[in-house]
């Protein structure tokens, strides 16, 4: 059985004309991507960046633009122009400048490594504020407007800015191009963690140039992980930060962290809060300076513990090392997983955060009085990044049906658009229907599936269905706008789009996230058979062509279902940067949490991870594939992709194995990713047709005939 839910449908906000045509890969390149978004404490304007491509010159942009929040009338103004990605827009204490980081070359200086700039609103040429070698990678502004503090990658044992500099060029310049580490964490995602060098938060005083590493002498460090400004936070008053930092060491991949605070200009440091079997991460000052707000994760219960919200109160007084009160804000009912940042609104009286809800993703408000914590300003189905002034809130949110949009929210009024970057682009294109449906899964429990139609669907005709399988598994396919697999270009030759929010998948509650250790592969899987089951008894469904296809947790999935689903019910799969081999990928840089998830170790429970491995059941596997993988993915190394070609191929089964020697766990360069498209979709639609029997099957069959 299954229950269907209003569609989302582009009618709604257009009628396309006849002569609009499905949504292309290069129409994905056209869209203008809205990133960061900044809002001036004046609450006057607002500064995002935005990032174009050219599909003629394989490359991208990013300029900033600022965008009046007063009204309809004043139109949206780029601000830079001469750089190449810039970046990281904050607006100043003062509302007079903005900082961001770019690289840049400027007045007979070319930037070797990305450096902050300041532009003022109006207009005029930005000016580089900085000159130190190992670059920035993140920063916020102090209060008092005169000094930004910004996180880098520093050699620890050196002394100075000049020597950092200096350093940093000598290593830039070497020769050789070995990587030497004795770290238990070296590598992430896409690249290895800076040779010999740790995360520092330093201090710019854009008075005199002054760089000071705060961290100098210490053996504190920020997370290795650590992706903007999450990881630490100003006081109010700018006399102390507050910082995560991993409780142990040697530091470790998936380590827990502790939070601890520095007093300024003294730089003595205290711990805050280190508790074992808790994770603490994204901390915030309260506008009055005693009190904290973070995320808190009860890791010690199990590794995949949601993060709650938590507050530590610092009562006005120094409070003894790793002594200070702290409490779990969420209530019993709250079963979500709160992400960074978290903001705080209404002069300390609320929180504004975000986090997955059943395919979406709000923004929330928790109500400090109250402690009740409800969605709150919400444009669009996935909140892409907020910022909150006063009275004022502006999100950037997509939806299943458009890119990011950024729209001003004020208290009682509608919300109101603040650009209007792809509306010309979106008109022309046509979108088809975007439906939600519930079905029966695993456990008996209902199971949220998306449905994309094709433009121009006919339910009284028959239609190819491709399953679209996400990745994590901590992620969800839902109401939001995707760029890597888009359900609209992939439903663009005529197929229904079928996305499984399977169990494990995020925004469902702490239980559906967790039932799926120690047996991955096994619920998700009757989940989409039942997905599969539910689609092959519509009349719009062509029972004869069904495909299935996934990236990196999803991969996993394909490669799975290829030797665990009987052959023939699945007309081809797709298999992006999925595993393949368990054990081949205690390679990635993810080698800590693997064993988490698999409950085992597989030099002591070898039983246990092959029985969660895909190349496990290569005996059984019969189903035509693509393979994708990319040479630089450290998250699911390409190891495990040419195993599982190689594998098919000396299995005389039909496969096809696209390899990029550029790309990382995603395609992210506008050619590349064209590619991408166009092997994929030729690919499924070329085994859209009933599958010729193997070699295999062959001899079966005369060997059945013989014998009869």
């Amino acid at each position: 059985m299954a229950t269907s839910k209003t569609p989302l449908s582009p009618a709604a906000e257009r009628k396309p004309a006849a002569r609009n045509h499905p949504l292309s890969v290069d129409d994905l390149w056209a869209f203008e991507r809205i990133g960061a978004l900044s809002l001036a404490p004046d609450g006057a304007h607002a500064v995002c960046s935005v990032t174009r491509s050219s599909m003629a010159d394989n490359s991208s942009s990013s300029s900033l633009w600022l965008l009046p929040t007063a009204g309809r009338k004043a139109a949206p103004r780029r601000l830079t122009a001469c750089g190449d990605k810039d970046g990281q827009p904050q607006w100043s204490p003062r509302s007079d400048r903005i900082a961001f980081v770019a690289r840049r070359e400027q007045q007979g200086s070319k930037d070797a490594s990305a450096q902050l700039y300041l532009i003022a609103p109006d207009g005029g040429e930005a000016q580089r504020v900085s000159q130190f070698g190992p670059g920035v990678d993140s920063f916020k502004w102090m209060p008092d407007g005169k000094r930004i503090l910004f996180a880098a990658w520093v050699w620890p044992e050196l002394k100075g800015a000049a020597a950092q500099t200096q350093r940093h060029k000598s290593f830039s310049e070497r020769k050789e191009s070995g990587y030497a580490t004795s770290e238990a964490y070296y590598r992430h995602w896409d690249h290895n963690v800076p040779q010999g060098r740790v995360l520092h938060l330093l201090l710019l005083d854009l008075g005199s140039g002054r760089i000071t590493d705060l961290f100098e002498g210490t053996s504190h460090e920020l997370p290795r992980d650590a992706a903007g400004t999450s990881a630490y936070d100003v006081s109010p008053d700018g006399a102390r930060i507050a910082f995560v930092h991993a409780a142990e060491q040697p530091v470790r991949p998936g380590a827990r962290y502790a939070l601890s605070e520095m007093a300024l200009p003294s730089r003595r440091v205290r711990c805050l809060v280190d508790e074992a079997g808790w994770d603490f991460d994204a901390p915030s000052y309260r506008p009055d300076g005693r009190a904290i707000a973070m995320t808190a994760a009860q890791i010690g219960h199990r590794h995949t513990a949601l993060k709650q919200l938590a507050l530590l109160d610092l009562d006005g007084k120094p409070a003894k090392s790793g002594q200070a009160r702290w409490c779990v804000l969420s209530d019993a009912a709250w079963d979500f997983h709160a992400e960074a940042p978290l903001r705080w609104a209404e002069a300390g009286q609320a929180l504004l955060f975000t986090a997955e809800q059943r395919g979406r993703c709000p923004l929330w408000r928790h109500d400090m009085s109250s402690g009740i914590t409800a969605p709150a300003a919400v444009d669009g189905g996935w909140i892409q990044a907020f910022d909150v002034v006063a009275g004022l809130i502006v999100t950037a949110s997509d939806s299943a049906l458009h890119p990011v949009r950024v729209h001003a929210h004020r208290a009682g009024g509608q919300a109101l658009r603040l650009e209007r970057f792809n509306d010309a682009l979106l008109a022309k294109r046509q979108l088809g229907e975007v439906r939600e449906v519930s079905v029966k899964g695993a456990l008996g429990e209902p199971v949220q599936m998306w449905l994309t139609f094709p433009p121009g669907f006919d339910a009284r005709k028959k239609h190819p269905v491709m399953h679209v399988i996400h990745g994590g598994p901590f992620a969800a396919a839902g109401d939001t706008f995707g760029y890597r697999w888009n359900p609209h270009v992939l439903a663009a030759r005529g197929h229904v789009v079928a996305q499984v929010n399977y169990h494990g998948s995020s925004g469902f509650g702490f239980a559906w996230r967790d039932s799926i250790m120690g047996r991955q592969g096994e619920l998700e899987t009757q989940d989409i058979e039942a997905a599969t089951n539910w689609l092959i008894q519509q009349p719009w469904a062509d029972r004869s062509r069904i495909s299935a296809t996934g990236g990196s947790y999803g991969g996993f999935l394909v490669a799975w279902m290829n030797g665990h689903v009987k052959p023939g019910r699945y007309r081809s799969y797709v298999c992006h940067a999925g595993v393949f081999d368990r054990i081949a990928t205690f390679s990635a840089d993810s080698y800590m949490d693997r064993p988490r998830d698999l409950h085992a170790r597989y030099w002591e429970d070898m039983d246990r991870v092959l029985a969660q491995s895909p190349h496990s059941a290569a005996a059984k596997m019969q189903t035509p594939t693509l393979v994708i993988h990319g040479a630089l993915d450290y998250r699911v190394p390409d190891c495990n992709g040419l195993a599982y070609y190689n594998t098919l191929k000396a299995r005389g089964i039909d496969a096809r194995l696209l390899w990029f020697p550029d790309e990382n766990h995603w395609v992210l360069k506008p050619r590349n990713a064209k590619l991408w498209y166009q092997e994929f979709l030729d690919w499924v639609e070329a085994h859209d047709r009933p599958v010729k029997p193997t070699h295999t099957a062959r001899v079966r069959d005369s060997r059945k005939q013989r014998t009869r």
